[in-house]
């Protein structure tokens, strides 16, 4: 069909490109603890999970539909079968379960037990511990846990005075945050401390297929008219994809397609399309279908 042969309804169609970022969506991490969960599930047992498995509603909403119960917090447990999240527990908080007479099933991210596993070789020679996360972060919380008494997280250089550090300091990350914001912490932490402290010791804790998702919407960003990032407003890593995103471009950080207004598609000619490892396959598509009706409109 030739270009003067096309309807005018689906004109604008020739002129849009939808594109999605090199890397996006599920994660190893998700993919593995989702299958742990769906494998248990398949005996006919009753989980509960301790929080959500992953920060993604679509996601939670499936497991439930095979039995899959979220508990708040750890009160709420009665025994049985007890799934610990992707983002991982204290070690306080892990015993807990145990005392109540739970069975443990335990998801955490390999990546984020690393990060646990150096948190806790900090605290044990006797290095206080700076995180740079989200204190309210279930990741975060944690990650405190293992990292003892002399731990603390924030990511404002500004609230960390001289009285609540000693004089060994071990700095590492919340697994999803951002390289730059990370260096950039570190940089001016160094530098208010290297007065007071004999020793700094830095741990790289980012993972790597966060930093490969950022580095990918960044990169399609900069070349598109529009960024819509997709994953839960409650994901962390999700939340990371739309501030990298936002200074480049006009971006909205969406859960699912009925978010999308059509004014944010007025006039664009390429649309970026990025996503949180927290986000399945079929709410990527459901986001495209939804755009390229809005256009046919």
């Amino acid at each position: 069909m030739r270009r003067d042969d096309v309807p005018l309804r689906d004109y604008n169609l020739l002129r849009m490109n939808i594109e999605k970022a090199r890397e996006l969506g599920f994660c190893f991490g998700v993919r593995r603890a989702l299958k742990i969960i769906e494998n248990a599930t398949e005996g006919d047992i009753k989980i509960v999970t301790l929080g959500p498995i992953v920060h993604n509603k679509t996601v939670v909403a499936r497991l439930k539909s095979l039995g899959v119960r979220v508990a708040d917090n750890v009160d709420e447990l009665k025994g049985g079968v007890t799934a610990i999240s992707s983002h991982g527990v204290s070690p306080a908080v892990y015993e807990k379960i145990q005392l109540r007479g739970a069975k443990v099933i335990d998801t955490t991210c390999p990546i984020v037990r690393s990060a646990q596993k150096a948190a806790q070789r900090l605290a044990k020679a006797g290095f206080g511990v700076i995180i740079f996360g989200e204190a309210s972060h279930p990741e975060v919380r944690g990650l405190l846990g293992w990292a003892g008494e002399n731990a603390i997280a924030s990511m404002n250089v500004d609230t960390i005075t001289d009285e609540i550090v000693l004089k060994r300091i071990g700095i590492l990350a919340q697994t999803t945050q951002s390289r730059g914001e990370f260096t950039a912490f570190v940089n001016r932490l160094t530098e208010k401390l290297l007065p007071h402290v004999q020793e700094i010791r830095i741990i790289n804790t980012l993972c790597q297929e966060t930093q490969k998702r950022q580095s990918a919407a960044e990169e399609l960003a900069e070349t598109s008219g529009l960024m819509i990032v997709i994953g839960g407003h409650n994901s962390a890593n999700t939340r990371r994809l739309a501030e990298v995103c936002s200074p480049l471009v006009e971006t909205h950080h969406i859960e699912n397609a009925d978010e999308i207004d059509a004014e944010w598609l007025h006039g664009k000619k390429k649309i970026g399309i990025t996503a949180g490892a927290s986000t399945p396959d079929e709410a990527i598509d459901q986001v495209i279908q939804r755009i390229e009706s809005l256009y046919r409109v």
